[in-house]
């Protein structure tokens, strides 16, 4: 007895089918998605050292919260436990626009939502970090 609509059909019945997908590759294949997985990540790695040189900034994008125009600024430092405040004058709890040595030499706005959303919530970058690097893996040359 054959059902109708069964003939041909192929439903993946759980996320586990990626690992079939990748068995089901030949080596040249998978060497080769892998290969260019590492060539992303790199190009992407280069790309930030480039902008480091080329800005001669340690963070050559950072992303600022605006919320009206009195712009108030709290330091830390990358590998410090606490803030900056104890470095600041007497009395003073918030740098202001006058106390920022710096210029702005490009504005891009709603692109640092991105990075916001993936440092509040982790679980949102890793997921999106692992359906990019399967898509990576598993997209074939046609």
């Amino acid at each position: 007895m054959v059902r109708a609509g069964a003939v041909g059909t192929h439903l993946p019945t759980s996320s586990l089918d990626i690992f079939g997908d990748l068995r089901k590759m030949n080596k040249r294949q998978l060497y080769y998605q892998v290969l260019n997985f590492a060539m992303i990540v790199s190009s992407a790695l280069m790309i930030w050292k480039g902008l480091i040189v080329l800005t001669g900034s340690e963070s050559p994008i950072v992303v600022v919260l605006r919320d009206n125009g009195d712009i108030k600024f709290l330091t830390k430092g990358d590998n410090n436990e606490v803030d900056d405040r104890g470095l600041y004058k007497e009395g003073q709890n918030w740098l202001e626009k006058k106390d920022v040595v710096g210029r702005a030499r490009g504005f891009l706005p709603y692109v640092g939502m991105v990075t916001i959303i993936m440092n509040d919530y982790p679980k949102f970058k890793y997921a999106l970090l692992a359906v990019m690097g399967a898509y990576v893996l598993l997209k074939r040359e046609s």
